[in-house]
């Protein structure tokens, strides 16, 4: 009762200021009256609820005094607290409100407000649920490189091998035939792309979960975040549940690729479409573990020079690799589409590829320029009105995936051998 009444004495002192009318009222026999029995009827308050804030105790117990401690109310209304206060009222019914003394609460209530309470600060285990400090936001290719830009990857750093070694007449022939050199000022920047791909990936850490989810939104569509581990991985094209597992030879760069192709509003309707591709009934393929492969073969092209001429009349390394990563997949896509490859046949698509990336990293670049461009006016389509002819291949998740690292070398050279599966 002496919350209500002191809620009802802030109200009024909201609306207006003190009149002599008013402190005439305050005065008056019959508000003392009022109040003195107000007070007396919260004395005769007896075990409220526990369970229940003590405004509601109120209403809930004592209901039939209700039009007279209304009437109490009203007498209040108009008069400022610092009158109540100068009265000593407000001093009175604080006192009052205080002596109320709920009875004992059981410790299983205690327990269950306890668990309740904590509801909020459960921490999900590692790697069962979305780890991320801002969870559903997507992160862009810009800001997870700045991740790595700021961290300290020495002991990361220590490993890479910059360019390849050549000795004797490989040496010599390199350095007569072969590409310039990169420019001094960016092979820090080279280092760093060979760094990353040193990296593993980390499900302590909160941007390694959230670059996981945005690949896993922008080629499923969803809209909810999902478990950093589980079958849904393979669905995207992982051999696993875990695709830490599937990152050996790239790293973590072979996931910035990803995040690079799914994020560039010009490569976003490529990646969707070559994603549609992997699920086709016949030609399927895993998307994420022939992604890994393409970021292989990008590396290598960087290490063995290959991409040092673009590198240098842009003056740039990290976006030329990106684009050639792309370049490298639609050219993949379109041969394995236009020549009805199925996983049978991943080895040798990849190690042509292969071949061919390092070759010619200009011709697979202006591919890719062409075909943004038309894509950008509507008129390109990855996939088309594909038809695929002749028996269904088994689906993916039977076979055995062969990459470029796994390809045995005399397979490599050509010689007559079976498809590794």
């Amino acid at each position: 009762m002496g919350q209500l009444c002191l809620r009802s004495a802030s109200q009024g002192c909201g609306s207006a200021p003190a009149t002599d009318e008013a402190q005439q009222r305050l005065r008056h026999p019959s508000l003392e009256s009022s109040v003195n029995e107000s007070l007396s009827s919260s004395k005769q308050l007896k075990n409220p609820t526990p369970s229940l804030p003590k405004g509601e105790r109120v209403s809930a117990e004592y209901s039939p005094s209700y039009d007279k401690d209304k009437s109490v109310l009203l007498a209040f209304r108009g008069i400022p607290i610092s009158e109540l206060k100068n009265h000593g009222i407000l001093q009175a019914l604080t006192t009052e409100a205080n002596g109320w003394e709920p009875r004992v609460v059981s410790t299983e209530v205690v327990r269950a407000q306890e668990e309740w309470e904590a509801v909020d600060t459960i921490q999900p285990e590692t790697g069962s649920l979305a780890n991320s400090e801002q969870p559903g936001q997507l992160i862009s290719f810009t800001e997870a490189l700045q991740h790595f830009q700021t961290m300290d990857l020495s002991s990361f750093k220590k490993r890479i091998q910059p360019t390849i070694r050549r000795t004797g007449l490989s040496a010599l022939r390199h350095y007569l035939f072969g590409p310039p050199k990169l420019h001094q000022g960016l092979r820090e920047e080279r280092d760093l792309v060979l760094t990353i791909a040193q990296c593993g990936l980390d499900s302590q850490d909160p941007v390694h979960g959230r670059v996981l989810q945005t690949i896993y939104k922008k080629l499923t569509g969803s809209k909810f975040d999902c478990a950093l581990q589980g079958d849904h991985w393979e669905d995207l094209g992982f051999q696993g549940a875990n695709p830490a597992t599937d990152l050996r030879g790239a790293g973590f760069l072979a996931l910035l690729h990803l995040l690079y192709l799914v994020m560039d509003s010009k490569t976003l309707l490529m990646a969707q479409e070559i994603f549609r591709l992997s699920h086709h009934h016949i030609q399927q393929f895993p998307f994420c573990l022939m992604s890994v492969n393409i970021t292989r073969i990008a590396i290598q092209a960087l290490r063995e020079e290959c991409l040092s001429r673009e590198c240098n009349r842009q003056q740039k390394v990290i976006p030329v690799v990106n684009s050639f990563y792309a370049a490298t997949f639609l050219h993949l896509a379109h041969v394995w589409r236009t020549q009805r490859k199925t996983i049978l046949d991943a080895g040798f698509v990849l190690k042509d590829l292969e071949v061919l990336a390092k070759k010619s990293p200009r011709r697979l670049l202006k591919t890719l320029e062409v075909y943004l461009a038309r894509v950008s006016k509507g008129q390109a389509s990855l996939l088309g009105a594909q038809k695929c002819y002749g028996p269904e291949a088994p689906t993916s998740k039977d076979l055995t995936f062969t990459g470029v690292c796994d390809l045995h070398p005399a397979v490599a050279l050509g010689s007559p051998a079976k498809h590794a599966v």
